[in-house]
């Protein structure tokens, strides 16, 4: 007999004479009662159990937890919450089950301790629905480019440059830890490693892409990012992953409304695949401010945040109209902002995002026009030389979510940024090949997909919206 999800049987329109399926047991009651679930959808069936004629050894194997194969027959539910039930005919357990040792028990736990437990929390409602919409807005992101007609590239994991400059990066070698051959002023001679030369895990496969884009016309990437960055807190990881569209013959502006339109379109195709599964993150995101001090609670909930993005249009506003809507703001006049702004130049700060955003325009806003010196060497610089088409998407609760900006294409002004950063011209040779041949206006951007489920689940710390998360300390399972 073919074995059904559990989806399909509570969603099924007639009861069912024999059916077939195979789960985990989320709770047995009252030695009758099994609420299965197998991650088809986050709602258990119910499934009764016969048990004045099952062994009584078998039913002590029924824990929370075990993994059983049931036969029976779908039949209407005598109880509330569900319209169907199983009528067990057939019940097998499958392996072994330690009840007293199994750390997912029926209870509330901490999401301190899932984290602890990152291989067995899926089981939990919490993380099942997480990982869902997690699966939904990746595909999400692969259908919108690809209905658009962008190619997906595949970039380097292993590189030998640093796309950001920030030189927080993961080093790749083959050398002996112990005794390294060294150069005459000895130093590490990394000519003697695997590749000839020092190499990274890289932070961004931007630079590449840029590549592909001045053949292909619009590409897309989508993998494993790192950042060696000794950051413990509830927005960084050292393992992430990065979408970054480039697109030759695009200003600011078209990168603009590329970028708006795209994240709009993932959000709406999770709430149209995703709708239990939402709406059970909504409700615990309003059970969770419910804890909270009335003064640090959201403003909006979940399903709230997520049409607000989808009804309003992203506002427009130049960096130095930001700044000087936060230096007049009264939370900097009162100093209640962390971070005074007091000066052109500042980088902003998540505060001053979520301002920006929650309290002055309500809308989404993408900021433009940043100064030279905050941003990265590849960003266009404008006429007036202080700042460069760079372009940020803030969001209500999370601040940034997308960074992005229009490519520098003029060769003569790309060297000289790389010059007055101390970039090695040598080692971007090649990236510096398609302003020499075929040079054009381009953009693109990177959106964070942790920051954007995050954003999408309610989830409020990074690590939980990654099956592994691997931050300082910690590269467990």
């Amino acid at each position: 007999m073919k074995n059904s999800k559990v989806k399909d049987l509570l969603n099924s329109t007639k009861p069912i004479d024999e059916v077939s399926v195979k789960g985990w047991v989320r709770t047995f009651r009252n030695n009758q009662f099994i609420a299965l679930n197998d991650g088809s959808v986050i709602h258990n069936i119910q499934c009764v159990v016969d048990f004045e004629n099952t062994p009584a050894e078998t039913l002590k194997r029924i824990t929370t937890g075990a993994a059983v194969a049931i036969k029976g027959s779908l039949v209407e539910s005598k109880g509330s919450g569900q319209k169907y039930e199983v009528q067990v005919t057939s019940l097998e357990i499958l392996g072994d089950s330690d009840a007293e040792k199994y750390p997912m028990q029926p209870k509330k736990h901490s999401l301190e301790f899932l984290r602890e437990n990152a291989h067995l929390r899926v089981r939990t409602n919490v993380f099942g629905a997480v990982m869902r919409v997690r699966s939904v807005l990746s595909f999400a992101i692969h259908q919108y480019f690809q209905e658009k007609g962008f190619v997906y590239v595949n970039t380097p994991i292993i590189t030998g440059s640093d796309a950001e400059g920030a030189g927080e990066m993961f080093r790749v070698t083959a050398l002996p830890a112990q005794n390294p051959p060294l150069t005459e002023e000895g130093n590490v001679n990394y000519k003697e490693d695997f590749f000839g030369k020092e190499t990274n895990l890289t932070v961004s496969g931007q630079l590449e892409a840029e590549t592909y884009a001045m053949a292909l016309g619009q590409v897309y990437t989508f993998g494993p990012t790192f950042r060696a960055e000794n950051s413990n807190t509830s927005r960084h990881l050292a393992e992430f992953w990065m979408v970054e569209p480039e697109v030759a013959f695009n200003d600011l502006d078209a990168n603009m409304d590329l970028a708006e339109d795209f994240i709009q379109y993932v959000i709406q195709y999770a709430l149209d695949k995703c709708k239990d599964d939402l709406e059970f993150l909504d409700k615990r995101l309003a059970d969770e401010e419910k804890q909270k001090p009335m003064a640090e609670r959201s403003e909006m909930g979940l399903l709230e945040k997520l049409q607000f993005v989808l009804e309003n249009n992203f506002k427009r506003v130049s960096y130095t109209e930001a700044i000087d809507i936060l230096k007049n703001s009264k939370p900097n006049k009162n100093k209640k902002f962390s971070y005074i702004i007091d000066e052109w130049g500042a980088d902003l700060q998540s505060e001053h995002e979520r301002y920006l955003v929650e309290k002055h325009f309500k809308s989404p806003v993408i900021l433009f026009d940043y100064p030279a010196k905050i941003k990265a060497f590849y960003m266009r610089l404008n006429d007036d030389n202080k700042t460069v088409r760079a372009m940020d998407i803030l969001f209500p609760g999370i601040g940034e979510i997308v960074g992005g900006s229009q490519r520098e294409e003029r060769l003569d002004v790309l060297q000289q940024k790389i010059a007055d950063l101390g970039i090695d011209e040598k080692e971007l040779w090649w990236y510096l090949d398609t302003r020499r041949f075929g040079t054009a206006v381009h953009s693109g951007f990177g959106l964070g997909f942790e920051r954007l489920v995050l954003f999408v689940t309610g989830m409020t710390n990074i690590r939980d919206v990654i099956p592994f998360p691997r931050t300082p300390q910690n590269a467990e399972f």
